[in-house]
């Protein structure tokens, strides 16, 4: 079953096209050695924050992604530019 790992957070907007560009070589580099992450979805809603999905093959690789986060520099300098960040994990049980 697949999985999604949901991120909410706010950016200032004199940051957002560096932090586009971040997050589109943070996905690259995680791409590269995790190929289980299929999509990812990145939404600015009315109140200004951002949600931001990543949907996952299984959750074992969703797994095995996260546990290498340390080693993907390109992690911390993307959220550098967020605030108010939140992250959970869940599986899809119903997608049309």
């Amino acid at each position: 079953m697949s999985a999604v790992r949901s991120h909410r957070y706010s950016v200032a907007d004199t940051d957002l096209e560096e932090f586009l560009a971040r997050r589109n070589s943070l996905i690259a580099t995680i791409r590269e050695g995790h190929p289980g992450l299929v999509r990812t979805v990145l939404v600015r809603l009315e109140d200004g924050t951002y949600t931001d999905n990543w949907h996952w093959e299984t959750a074992e690789q969703m797994g095995a992604a996260l546990a290498a986060l340390p080693t993907f520099p390109e992690a911390p300098l993307t959220m550098a530019l967020t605030g108010d960040a939140t992250a959970l994990n869940g599986r899809v049980v119903d997608e049309r």
